[in-house]
């Protein structure tokens, strides 16, 4: 047979011209690659040509000045890679993700491996084991879900096994693991949540990667076999690549110190990660458009602005398909990228900070959303992310109680607490996209951010909280986000809105619209996390568009405190799953559809 190749080039760690892709028409074997990738198919199957063009951009090698590669040039923690062969020479250990008892239901070789250690071991099914098997890699990882309760567990019980089995696996020395995918009937989605838990275990933050050298990737590759059909597992591994790498853009930014991850080089980072791609950037930086246009975040900007190193940033990520007749949905993000937060001059005390450079995972996801998007390209949704990227620090310039600043929406708003400028840094770019929403293809308005203490009592560690207004809610929004988020393990719980939480938040003072927050503290407030989300509607004018106004506008309030992941542990990513399970259903349904 004849074969055709496409061979791209880049420059590597030490400036080495390196194989970046390939594809080859004579053989079978795919692979997604952080460093190399090769993509080989029969001729004339438009399947492989499409997944073809998903992961060479998957790739988005992006290399720094001087031709200089950066080691968050590709996105993916490692190469992803399908494997045929459970035989092949190319793995030194095997990870096997299951929820039935050991020697059970598993294909063999494994089956009479498992079952012959569940004869010795009656603790097997609950805690794993490392495993001798008579093949290449030498070693079979055992990573079992232990017993499911069929009433309460969830998907996520695959996922945590993945994440356990891998990094049991490079404990045990393993470089180059296979993973085995299992599908399991009683959930959906379970070989793609199995293959993102083992993806997120290999995650290296940026700030090690930076430093270089054998601490770059945790693994060389991973590979994936299973016994589903090969067109779905293509899809599978063509999606959690997709899902991955925008929470692995989230958890760059999210999880990096507060200078790493200062507003300029958030800035930085993101035009590097979308150069030459479907997402327009733009940048607001100077300081009289930031008043005018931003009064709300100026103020909250106001403390670090003098320091050009903190200075704040707002950043515009829009996304249009080619044929921008064909939208028949918006996706509207604002995020919240509070880089650190001491309080501002109601300074945070009692180690309060430790932790407070988290604050800015309601912008990372956003980014990260949208660097999903960019790769999936649905063809039917526009997306616009607007993300507000700032400092609260203390000091004689920095904003107090008391002030009165008037927001963009006209509303005169007091100053109660300079610790609540989350909401502060969000309201008005919240206005911006209202306006856009007005003009917009059946705009869907979200806030996304690591808003209050309030909700992580509320929720408990793990679980974002979705609230929408009156016309969100008329259509289940927020229930139709959390269904998306169980199928895909990115949980969410579901708060009401109610009048009281406007009421905690109307002007007290002649000449005052609106208050900043109450006395007290979101945890120590009642309805402390649903305050919030009612502030944004009054401060942004979205209240003047309910289920009566002649321009209904639906609006969701996301509150991803619990759910973003607390320092020592990475950032998660949440809620790009779910976003993209609810909004990119089209992609999923193409791509874990099963072969007919």
């Amino acid at each position: 047979m004849s074969t055709r190749a496409i061979t791209l080039l880049s420059v590597g760690r030490r400036g080495v011209g390196r194989r970046i892709f390939h594809q080859n028409l004579d053989c079978s074997k795919r692979i997604i690659s952080s460093r190399s990738l090769h993509i080989c198919a029969r001729p004339n199957i438009a399947a492989n040509r499409s997944f073809a063009a998903c992961t060479s951009r998957l790739l988005q090698l992006r290399l720094s000045s001087g031709g200089k590669a950066n080691c968050y040039s590709t996105y993916l923690p490692s190469q992803l890679k399908i494997e045929t062969n459970v035989c092949s020479p190319d793995y030194d250990g095997i990870v096997l993700v299951s929820g039935t008892p050991p020697g059970s239901e598993e294909p063999e070789p494994f089956k009479s491996v498992l079952f012959c250690a569940a004869q010795i071991d009656s603790g097997l099914f609950e805690l794993g084991a490392v495993l001798p098997i008579n093949l290449p890699a030498k070693r079979l990882i055992y990573s079992p879900t232990g017993s499911i309760n069929p009433d309460y567990d969830d998907v996520r019980v695959f996922k945590e096994a993945a994440v356990k089995g891998i990094k049991r696996a490079l404990q045990a020395g393993v470089r180059n693991p296979l993973l085995v995918l299992l599908p399991d009937s009683r959930f959906e989605n379970t070989e793609l949540v199995t293959l993102l838990g083992a993806l997120e275990a290999l995650y290296v933050p940026l700030e090690v990667r930076e430093i270089g050298s054998e601490r770059t990737h945790k693994a060389a590759q991973l590979a994936v076999w299973s016994p589903i059909c090969s067109k779905k597992l293509q899809g599978v591994v063509k999606l959690a690549g997709a899902l991955e790498s925008g929470r692995y853009v989230a958890r760059d930014i999210g999880g990096s110190d507060p200078e790493r991850m200062a507003p300029p080089r958030v800035e930085e980072y993101v035009r590097e990660l979308f150069a030459n791609t479907r997402i327009n950037v733009q940048v607001i930086s100077d300081l009289p458009t930031l008043e005018k246009e931003y009064p709300l975040f100026a103020a909250v900007n106001r403390g670090a602005s003098v320091i050009p190193r903190h200075a704040g940033r707002i950043i515009f990520l829009t996304y249009e398909p080619q044929d921008p007749s064909c939208v028949l949905e918006t996706v509207m993000l604002v995020g919240k990228g509070v880089t650190f937060d001491t309080g501002g001059n109601d300074i945070k005390v009692s180690h309060g900070m430790v932790g407070m450079s988290r604050d800015k995972c309601g912008a990372a996801a956003s980014v990260g959303f949208m660097q999903t998007v960019n790769l999936l390209q649905p063809p039917t949704v526009k997306v616009v992310a607007a993300i507000g990227v700032v400092r609260n620090s203390c000091g004689e310039n920095a904003y107090v109680a008391d002030e009165v600043v008037t927001a963009r929406s006209g509303a005169r708003v007091r100053v109660n607490n300079t610790d609540a400028e989350g909401r502060f840094v969000m309201a008005d770019i919240l206005y911006h996209v209202k306006e856009m929403a007005m003009v917009s293809v059946n705009p869907h308005i979200f806030t996304i951010a690591t808003l209050t203490g309030h909700a992580m009592r509320t929720a408990g560690d793990g679980f974002s909280i979705a609230m929408d207004n009156s016309v969100a809610r008329s259509v289940s929004n927020a229930y139709k986000l959390q269904a998306c988020g169980d199928v895909v393990g990115d949980m969410f719980e579901v708060s009401i809105i109610r009048r009281e939480d406007f009421d905690l938040h109307k002007g007290k003072m002649e000449g005052d619209d609106i208050i900043q927050s109450g006395q007290k503290s979101s945890a120590a407030t009642n309805r402390g996390h649903q305050g919030p989300c009612a502030f944004l509607i009054m401060a942004s004018g979205l209240d003047k568009h309910g289920k009566t106004s002649e321009k209904p506008l639906e609006y969701c309030h996301l509150d991803i405190a619990a759910s973003a992941g607390n320092l020592p542990d990475p950032a998660t990513g949440a809620p790009i799953a779910a976003l993209s399970k609810r909004f990119l259903a089209k992609e999923f349904e193409k791509n874990l559809a099963e072969a007919k």
